[in-house]
C-alpha cells in the first residue's frame, strides 16, 4: 500500500528486453536519490509513477535498483518502457503518516494531459480519464496521477471520457515529475479505493417495487 506522497524523484537509466518478442517483459535500472535505498531490502515494493514494482536487485552506494516488469504491466501502464524521470514512493509502513490517501499501486487506466498552464502561483492541470473511470471521480475526491495523490476540483463528463480539473501547487511541481508534462502526454491513473468499494456496494442495492414488503 502507498499514500500518493512522492518520496523521491528517480530516473529510468536502462531498459532491457527480457525476451525476443513483445510477450516478454523488461528489466529496468532506476537511479534513486542519494540515500533513498538505505532502508530497502530485496523484494520490497516501490511505486514507479504509481505502479507498484518489486525490487529485485539494488546497489546502495550507487543508489540504483532493478525491477522486472511484465508485458501485462507494460500494456496497462504508460512511461515505464523508456528512459525518463519517474516519481518514486516506498511502500507504506505501519505507523506511517497517511498524508495523501490510500493507494494500492495498481494502475486503473491511462489518462491524457489536456492542459498544464500557470494560474497565479499554481498550475491548472486537466487530465482526461477513460470513460470507464469517470463514475469514480467526484468533486473534492482523490485521484492518483503518475503516483501523486491529488484532489479533484471539478469533473466534466465528455463523450470521450471524463475531464478532471486539478490545481497543482508549487511544492508538487518542484518535488514530482508532473511539472514536466505537456498536453497530449499519457499518465497513469488510479481511482480512489473508497470510491471503488462504494460503487460496488451501490451496484448491489436492490430497490423494492412499490407496495412490496421488505
Amino acid at each position: 500500500m502507498f499514500t500518493g506522497i512522492i518520496t523521491g524523484l528517480g530516473r529510468i537509466l536502462e531498459v532491457q528486453d527480457l525476451g525476443p518478442t513483445a510477450a516478454y517483459g523488461k528489466r529496468l535500472l532506476i537511479q534513486a536519490p542519494p540515500g533513498y535505498l538505505d532502508d530497502v531490502l530485496s523484494g520490497d515494493s516501490i511505486a514507479l509513477d504509481g505502479a507498484c514494482m518489486t525490487v529485485t536487485r539494488f546497489d546502495i552506494p550507487a543508489a540504483t535498483f532493478e525491477i522486472d516488469i511484465s508485458a501485462e504491466s507494460l500494456d496497462k501502464t504508460s512511461g515505464l518502457d523508456r528512459q525518463h524521470s519517474v516519481n518514486l514512493e516506498k511502500a507504506l509502513r505501519a505507523g506511517d503518516r497517511l498524508g495523501g490517501h490510500i493507494v494500492s499501486g495498481h494502475v486503473d487506466g491511462i489518462g491524457t494531459v489536456e492542459r498544464l498552464q500557470p494560474v497565479g502561483e499554481s498550475h491548472d492541470f486537466r487530465v482526461l480519464a477513460p470513460a470507464g473511470l469517470g463514475r469514480y471521480l467526484a468533486y473534492k475526491g482523490s485521484i492518483t496521477v503518475n503516483g501523486v495523490s491529488l484532489t479533484v476540483n471539478r469533473v466534466e463528463d465528455l463523450p470521450e471520457g471524463t475531464l478532471a480539473f486539478i490545481n497543482l501547487i508549487p511544492h508538487t511541481l518542484e518535488h514530482t515529475s508532473l511539472g514536466r508534462l505537456s498536453a497530449g502526454d499519457k499518465v497513469n491513473l488510479e481511482i480512489d479505493t473508497v470510491a471503488r468499494y462504494v460503487a460496488r456496494m451501490v451496484e448491489g442495492i436492490t430497490i423494492p417495487a412499490a407496495g412490496a414488503r421488505a
